[in-house]
């Protein structure tokens, strides 16, 4: 889950980003305490985090998403 570390650090760091990124922040918090849990429960990591590869595009749902919208 480092990828998940590295944005929450980088969204910390950027006070430009601002209430911009408090909705990424927060999902991303969550996602690694659903990983927790799932780990708890199962004893193995989640298959979003198995499955997950360099380059591909999707969301913690695992549907593609396009991030274009928010170039500002």
């Amino acid at each position: 889950m480092d990828r998940f570390h590295l944005v929450e650090d980088v969204i910390d760091r950027l006070p430009q980003l601002g209430s911009r990124a408090a909705y990424a922040k927060q999902r991303i918090s969550n996602a690694l305490i659903e990983h927790r849990q799932y780990i708890t429960q199962r004893g193995e990591d989640h298959p979003f985090v198995l499955g997950w590869r360099w380059g591909e595009k999707t969301t913690l749902a695992g549907k593609a998403s396009s991030t274009e919208g928010d170039n500002v």
